[in-house]
């Protein structure tokens, strides 16, 4: 059996760890977010992040409140809208 050039052999058919070029993570349209910059929420501070943010989430999108504590019912306004999180501050 020969190995040349032509040949298939270790070209991954259907075993590839490569990743196929009909493969993709659609990056390219990101998903609607549940929060707007300027607008304002009633949210509860669930946990702190290592800078000392309160976390909140809205629909499962994080929301950072600078000055939180955890276990306060607050109402935000947010400042900053990310592609994985917003920044917000406490009215």
């Amino acid at each position: 059996m020969s190995y040349g050039r032509d040949s298939s052999y270790g070209r991954g058919r259907g075993r590839s760890y490569g990743g196929g070029a009909n493969r993709s993570f659609n990056r390219g349209s990101p998903a609607a977010k549940p929060v707007e910059a300027g607008k304002e929420y009633e949210v509860d501070i669930t946990e702190i992040s290592r800078k000392g943010d309160g976390i909140a989430r809205i629909e499962g999108f994080v929301v950072f409140v600078a000055n939180a504590t955890v276990g306060k019912k607050i109402r935000i306004k947010v400042t900053e809208v990310a592609d994985r999180f917003a920044k917000a501050r406490i009215l």
